[in-house]
């Protein structure tokens, strides 16, 4: 349900200022979200003042009788503050009757090394998941981020490691070109996405998903970069910026060209924007927690190490259940879900290619 323009604004405000702010808290995310209904929930003090909220998205579970609670990066609140995050479970449950939601999911942004959070949530009633899967939960457990620490572009190229600075250069002399795009050259865009999710196997989204993206966080939040050579789309990525971070939130690269390292480049120009517009941490999202170099996951983590971020670890998911039977029912049920949805994927993929590769040898 839309909050009132008056709220709406007044909550926004709180989000972009919290230390513990995020996009995807905000109702222009829950909107792109457009299969989830969304409820947001605000906790305030004596003056009236949002100290706490927390935004949910709601789905019907298939086939049963109820619903799913997920706040991604949520709740946006101090941390150790126990009675404003007991009062926003309480009200959560309150919801949770309402749609008849069998637990809430949560996964925030908080790190593994605050076992005081920890120890708060479990308290109230919550549980936090372990393990070391490469991406743990909805949103990676494992990122990379940059604090910028008010430097200057040039003191932040000098943190680098050598070979991600002669990378950079390198795209520079070979004539590699970064232009920030308008929602026209998602197009573009997203024939760079197609390529790259059928060389690395994994789910593309239509193209609407994108444009959704850009339209309801808006141009000031969103920004496209793309990579030419010789005024030919070779990369592109998608940037958020919002509160205090900027986030990496989509790369796509065509099979072409890699040599002229456009990656290092689009991740530099962002970086730059991360400065230029005031920000204290550049997120570079996703990588994977398990660091042997046998793991096919381990080459991302090699290139966003390249830039000198602290590798950082989430606290992981935590879920508040409201009807612990149908949470083990459910749970067991999703995990056997994504791994048959991964696996054709990967086949129906693999037919695919060995068809177009028939086709030309015909």
């Amino acid at each position: 349900m839309p909050l009132p323009e008056e709220l709406a604004d007044k909550y926004e405000n709180f989000i972009q200022s919290h230390p513990k702010g995020h996009f995807m808290q905000s109702p222009g995310w829950a909107r792109v979200k457009s299969f989830w209904k969304n409820e947001i929930i605000m906790v305030e003090d004596e003056n009236h003042e949002i100290k706490g909220s927390i935004s949910l998205l709601i789905r019907k579970i298939p086939f049963l009788p109820c619903t799913i609670m997920y706040s991604p990066r949520g709740p946006v609140c101090d941390p150790h503050d126990s009675a404003t995050m007991k009062e926003l479970l309480d009200k959560a449950r309150q919801l949770a009757k309402k749609h008849k939601s069998y637990a809430l999911k949560m996964d925030p942004d908080i790190e593994i090394e605050d076992t005081e959070f920890k120890e708060m949530v479990e308290k109230l009633g919550c549980k936090v998941s372990g393990g070391i899967k490469p991406y743990e939960g909805v949103q990676p457990r494992f990122v990379f981020r940059l604090y910028i620490d008010k430097r200057s572009p040039e003191e932040v190229m000098k943190s680098f490691h050598q070979k991600t600075r002669y990378n950079i250069r390198l795209a520079q002399r070979k004539g590699v070109e970064i232009r920030v795009g308008t929602r026209d050259d998602l197009a573009e865009y997203h024939k760079l996405m197609v390529e790259t999710g059928i060389r690395d196997k994994f789910i593309i989204r239509p193209r609407s998903y994108y444009e959704s993206v850009y339209d309801f966080l808006g141009p000031e939040h969103v920004k496209l970069f793309m990579a030419y050579y010789e005024d030919k789309p070779i990369a592109g990525s998608v940037a958020i910026v919002y509160g205090n971070k900027c986030w990496y939130l989509y790369g796509a690269s065509s099979n072409e060209y890699r040599n002229l390292m456009p990656n290092y480049l689009l991740q530099w120009e962002m970086i730059k924007l991360t400065i230029e517009s005031g920000c204290e941490i550049y997120d570079f999202r996703g990588v994977t927690g398990d660091l042997d170099e046998n793991n096919p996951l381990y080459g991302l983590y090699r290139f966003k190490k390249g830039f000198n971020g602290k590798y950082t670890e989430f606290v992981g998911m935590v879920d508040y259940i409201f009807n612990r039977p149908l949470y083990y029912i459910v749970e067991n049920g999703i995990d056997i879900f994504r791994e048959s949805r991964r696996q054709l994927y990967i086949l129906k993929n693999s037919l695919k290619n060995r068809g177009q590769n028939e086709s030309t040898e015909e």
